[in-house]
């Protein structure tokens, strides 16, 4: 759809308008451009913002969490990162996985080809123990034409992407999809690969989060009861897992994800990582500089908050480092306010206008702190930490904008409360916890900084919830408390240098209104990498790839087939306005 150029939004390019030819090297003399001072303050100025908010709210007890950390750390923090193993040697040393591709039988993964990779458990041992990946392609629909594999991260840490691949493989560009074979695998620790599993059955795994609040905690008493429970937890997982634990960090899969590409016989890499996956990539690409063909990083975030610069101490925890609180926030607020100026018929939770709407929603939530309602068969119970968990938190209604008219007739169940009744898009109202959570806390857990001291966190949830309103505390306690009691440390880390100079320019993307990687992260990685240029999306949800651009897929698709780069300041729109039936 429309795309413009403006000096709106502030854009990070250290490339010139098109890069050298995809597959050649830097010409000899080429120099990035110089990085613009006032640029490179405004990302530093937005990192030292989250932490002077922290500071300036001594009343809801963070002169505690200071104290605490700078007690504490010195005790309990992680150990110092150990270093990577030179990517060069690894590589080199590692054999290469032979795929043998046979024709998928889950039905999930329908016209999809499947194998399975060796790799080794540690690669700084590579010829010792090795794990096994799971991985699927979706052939090339004009095999005469073939370019070669484009490789997928879906995020998480955690995604299966041998699942959610299949799932979202008509978000894919149609050109992408006819050039391209299109191959995921689930990481290392994750899915049909050697995981990552706490519990021996699934029912053990509900029955264990049956105990927790739903949602996540409020009350002094419930905060108490998640900590002593998720202390459980990471004894639990780390008795059960033992070693593995050490080796699932996002180095380890950078290394994985060279492999693949040396055994699908590709020169260089391919690749689009949305959400977490841009961290994967950031990763490769400083790992393997040399080996960057095409990288495309939708839905970024900020390498240095991920790694909180290389520190161990963590003054922030990550959700708070990286502004999801923030983000979710600001994308809440929106579809409040559209929603308000919409009609009923367009946005069922409508009360005629945006400042009545989001009286609405706060009047929903004060009557469900009260007395939660009960929907659905089976009946599920909506507490107020359930519903913000659910709409406003980390489980993703936010993530599809065409889902938003969904969402909202949720709501408008939930305030009307008749029985039974449905909601029609909405998560199990749960804890944290569920399938997958192995995986994505043993990854985030061992490679992030968060506070050890369990105390902390009340107070981290104080601070989100005054700079984020009710949906900053979901962040704290469902995605970083469980890290204060983890059991491992990754054996493997790296937090940097972002700019080692790849063989071609990185594209990064991101949306104006992201729930969950802010709109900053994209800006703050497309400076922190080395050649790297910025499209803005004006637009909302998680990725652009799952909420469609015709602009940005056009962008994308160029870029991938031939190395064009969007004009410096490019901005797409979304092909459609939440609850609208148009751009």
């Amino acid at each position: 759809m429309r795309e413009t150029t403006t000096q709106d939004v502030r854009t990070h390019d250290q490339v010139a308008d098109r890069g050298p030819a995809l597959g050649m090297p830097t010409g000899v003399g080429e120099r990035p451009e110089r990085r613009d001072a006032g640029e490179a303050g405004e990302i530093w100025q937005h990192r030292a913002t989250l932490m002077a908010e922290a500071r300036e709210h001594r009343g809801l007890g963070w002169r505690r969490v200071a104290t605490a950390v700078v007690a504490i750390t010195s005790l309990v923090g992680f150990p110092a990162p150990a270093p990577a193993a030179g990517p060069a040697a690894a590589s080199a040393a590692a054999p290469v996985p032979v795929l043998d591709w046979q024709a998928c039988t889950d039905l999930r993964q329908s016209g999809f080809d499947c194998a399975t990779a060796r790799v080794p458990l540690d690669y700084g041992d590579p010829q010792g123990a090795t794990i096994e990946l799971a991985v699927v392609r979706h052939p090339a629909t004009d095999p005469a034409n073939r370019l070669g594999t484009l490789f997928f991260n879906p995020g998480g840490p955690g995604g299966p992407g041998t699942l959610q691949l299949p799932q979202w493989l008509d978000f894919f560009p149609a050109t992408l999809r006819a050039r391209f074979d299109i191959m995921s695998w689930d990481p290392r620790g994750i899915g049909a690969s050697t995981a990552v599993q706490c519990f021996t059955t699934a029912d053990e795994e509900q029955q264990f989060f049956a105990e927790f609040p739903g949602g996540f905690p409020v009350s002094g008493a419930e905060q108490r009861a998640w900590i002593r429970g998720f202390a459980r937890y990471g004894r639990r997982c780390g008795e059960r897992n033992g070693h593995l634990l050490a080796y699932v960090s996002t180095v380890d899969t950078a290394k994985d994800l060279d492999l693949l590409r040396q055994a699908v016989g590709d020169q260089q890499l391919d690749y689009l990582g949305t959400s977490y996956g841009t961290f994967l990539g950031a990763t490769f690409a400083n790992l393997f500089p040399d080996k960057v063909r095409a990288m495309v990083l939708d839905g970024s975030v900020d390498p240095v908050a991920w790694t909180n610069g290389g520190d161990d101490d963590a003054f922030l925890s990550t959700s708070l480092r990286l502004g999801s609180d923030k983000g979710s926030a600001k994308t809440l607020d929106a579809f409040l306010t559209l929603c308000g100026q919409a009609s009923t018929a367009q946005c069922a939770f409508s009360a005629g206008s945006a400042v009545a709407t989001e009286a609405k929603w706060t009047a929903l939530l004060r009557r469900l702190r009260e007395h939660p309602v009960t929907i659905d068969n089976p009946p599920r119970r909506f507490t107020y930490a359930a519903l913000v968990a659910t709409i406003g938190g980390d489980i993703g209604m936010l993530d599809f904008k065409a889902d938003w008219a969904k969402d909202a007739e949720g709501l408008q169940t939930l305030w009307t409360r008749p029985e039974p009744s449905t909601l029609p898009s909405a998560r199990d109202p749960a804890p944290a916890g569920g399938p997958g959570s192995d995986g994505e806390f043993a990854v985030l857990c061992a490679e992030t900084s968060n506070p050890r001291h369990p105390d902390v966190y009340p107070a981290l949830a104080a601070l989100a919830y005054a700079r984020a309103g009710d949906v900053g505390p979901a962040w704290v306690w469902r995605i970083d408390e469980p890290c204060a009691s983890w059991p491992a440390t990754a054996a493997h880390r790296y937090a940097g240098p972002w700019n080692r100079p790849t063989a071609n320019p990185v594209l990064v993307i991101g949306n104006t209104f992201d729930p969950y990687t802010p709109y900053e992260g994209a800006v703050a990685m497309a400076h922190e990498l080395a050649r790297a240029r910025l499209l803005t999306v004006d637009g909302y949800g998680h990725t652009a790839l799952l909420n469609p651009s015709t602009c940005a897929y056009d962008h994308v698709t160029r870029y991938v087939i031939d190395g064009t780069l969007p004009p410096p300041g490019t901005v797409c729109q979304q092909d459609q306005q939440p609850f609208t039936t148009g751009p």
